[in-house]
């Protein structure tokens, strides 16, 4: 699946809401961030702790345009949590974390803009 990052290309195909609802995402809180060198990208090997329900998973992201590892830990953010994991060079990743591509494709990422419980799940 190729993802769109033109914001003037046209709406997807019309889904049911049956298929919204099977995609997970949910709001964690950034417990640690640090630098993936090994990645063939630039990113950031990221944990997120979903709450009681989820926990603590791992994942990769491709943010090192705007964010730093030490300005990441207890920033809340957006992830899919129910996609199978996916190994990315020496980093299981266990959730997509979610963002937006930035005029030049840069990512930003996704978040409520007032604090959640961490495992808030998106409607």
């Amino acid at each position: 699946m190729h993802l769109a990052h033109d914001p003037s290309a046209p709406a997807s195909e019309h889904i049911g809401f049956d298929a919204f609802l099977a995609v997970d995402i949910r709001i964690g809180t950034v417990v640690s961030a640090e630098p993936f060198p090994e990645a063939r990208k630039p990113a950031l090997k990221l944990v997120i702790d979903f709450g009681p329900g989820i926990g603590r998973k791992r994942s990769s992201a491709q943010i090192t345009e705007h964010y730093a590892p030490e300005d990441l830990v207890g920033r809340q953010v957006a992830a899919v949590v129910n996609f199978p994991p996916r190994q990315i060079g020496k980093v299981l990743s266990e959730v997509l974390t979610l963002g937006f591509a930035d005029a030049a494709g840069a990512v930003v990422l996704f978040a409520p803009d007032r604090p959640v419980p961490d495992g808030s799940r998106l409607f």
